[in-house]
């Protein structure tokens, strides 16, 4: 059993990040709604809790709370921020609202306790209106800023611990650190979490829930359907087919290379299905971005149990789902950004006794870590992210054959040139999309009056929060002129410069 963490999202915005910096600390951590049921927070194990910030003021009419028993479970609990002045008001603190607010970097001296071990006065990451002014009885101070007179306290005797700055963004000096002392100093945990121990895992998880049956994979030839593959392989063998669709909505030549890489240097039994104008004929005329991810959902479905039925049959369907992909799509409470095909675009009528969906706790950076453990060659591994609807959601509007061939053309070259300026590892996605805008050009001494490609390219680590690039301007220089000089009908590119959030990685 597992060393295991529960994150409780109070509404902060760097929830998701708290969770990552407790695996990142060695340990399993779960993301749930202050609503979730007790039996879901409490699990098979529970080692500690923390509290995320949230946007609300703790006096407010409808500000968040969890329920009393969250402090009867005897565990440590962190509270971050909001979870801090939570914390406070519970046990008979004082929080108000503050004449000199503070936002960003901001210095901070820690007094000498387990929770700072190792730490030096620095800069922290402050984004609140209300402070902590009074500290309940029995808590200690042990760090302040020129304008916040308790920035974090401890109760050692009932195991409450609250900070009133983000030590999980990148801003705070040694945020890890505090993450880890609390871990190893405050819940007395080995951290003994690795790729290799996951693998170990996740592969008897899924002896015991296939049993002797058999499993169908939809691989996509990204990283990962491929782990997820590649982990049940190890665990069943020859009772896993894998098959590849190509529903048309591919980048070029990659269904010939998806194949190769899987037969030659990954040795799985793997069947191509050609689907691509069953696809593009049920997304004819279709141009809302949510609706063509719940047909290519469906569709990608019907194929595998279609296929299934003429292998003879298939007891399980595998799939690639993250937790990103759980969260974006809504589940646990979360809210639906956009249903991602492989959880919320899914019909409810599937022709399988269940879904094997082994990756679904796991953030990217975690199955990159995890596919090098099993010694998947690294350029699988490190292949950028593609998504499961394909191109139909970087074509703005309805997907034509037409659009599908500017796009694939002016991706290919976007490529060709992050390669050559050797960009390849330092972005985590770059691609380009089909706009749908025509606007007015100059070429060859003549009006011209055709479409418009966006650019983009973004850095993350985990795809839940994502800067976009800083291409140099050179190698943008040559991006634009070579997309508009080789690709017919595009007289115009645009580089996206959204961040996300407020946008998404793709366009839809």
């Amino acid at each position: 059993m597992s060393e295991r963490i529960v994150v409780l999202d109070f509404g902060g915005q760097y929830n998701q990040l708290i969770t990552r910096r407790v695996r990142e600390g060695g340990v399993f951590s779960e993301l749930f709604q202050i609503t979730a049921p007790k039996e879901k927070i409490l699990g098979d194990r529970l080692d500690g809790i923390i509290f995320s910030g949230g946007p609300d003021s703790v006096y407010a009419e409808n500000a968040r709370t969890c329920p009393d028993w969250i402090f009867e479970l005897n565990v440590p609990i962190l509270g971050i921020c909001y979870g801090m002045q939570y914390i406070a008001k519970c046990c008979g603190g004082k929080i108000e609202a503050q004449q000199i607010r503070e936002y960003g970097r901001t210095n901070t001296t820690f007094a000498g306790h387990p929770l700072f071990e190792g730490m030096e006065n620095g800069t922290v990451w402050m984004n609140h209106n209300d402070s902590v002014t009074v500290a309940p009885e029995g808590f200690e101070v042990i760090a302040s800023t020129a304008n916040c007179g308790i920035a974090a306290f401890a109760n050692d005797e009932k195991r409450l611990y609250g900070i009133q700055f983000h030590a999980e963004v990148v801003h705070t000096d040694n945020g890890q650190r505090i993450f880890d002392n609390f871990l190893k100093n405050i819940c007395h945990l080995k951290c003994d979490r690795s790729a290799a121990v996951v693998a170990d895992t996740l592969i008897e998880d899924i002896r015991k829930q296939v049993g002797d049956g058999r499993v169908i994979a939809g691989l996509s030839g990204g990283v990962d359907s491929s782990v997820a593959a590649v982990l049940v392989h190890r665990a069943i063998g020859d009772r896993l087919t894998c098959i590849f669709v190509d529903h048309g909505l591919l980048r070029e030549n990659e269904a010939q290379e998806v194949m190769e890489c899987y037969k030659e240097s990954l040795g799985l039994n793997i069947i191509a299905v050609d689907a691509s104008e069953r696809f593009l004929t049920k997304l004819r005329g279709v141009d809302d971005p949510e609706q063509k991810r719940k047909i290519i959902g469906t569709e990608f479905i019907r194929v595998f149990e279609e296929e299934a039925k003429k292998l003879g049959g298939g007891d399980y369907l595998l799939q690639g789902t993250i937790y990103p992909d759980v969260i974006e799509s809504g589940s646990n409470g979360s809210a639906v950004i956009k249903s991602h095909h492989n959880v919320g675009g899914l019909p409810k009528d599937i022709g399988f006794k269940g879904l094997v969906e082994p990756l679904r706790m796991l953030f990217k950076d975690e199955v990159r870590l995890l596919g090098e453990s099993l010694g998947i060659p690294e350029h699988l591994v490190w292949r950028q992210p593609f998504p499961g609807p394909g191109l139909a959601i970087r074509v703005m509007g309805e997907v034509t054959e037409e659009k599908l061939k500017i796009l694939r053309h002016s991706d290919a070259v976007f490529r060709r040139e992050v390669k050559n300026a050797g960009l390849e590892r330092s972005l985590w996605q770059y691609f380009t999309v089909f706009t749908g805008i025509r606007s007015v050009g100059v070429m060859g001494d003549r009006r011209t009056y055709d479409y418009a490609i966006g650019v983009r390219a973004v850095t993350s680590t985990d795809a839940m929060s994502v800067d976009w690039a800083e291409i140099p301007f050179p190698v943008l220089k040559r991006i634009s002129d070579c997309i508009i000089a080789e690709v017919p009908h595009v007289n115009r590119v645009v580089y996206d410069i959204t961040s996300k959030p407020p946008g998404t990685v793709e366009w839809e």
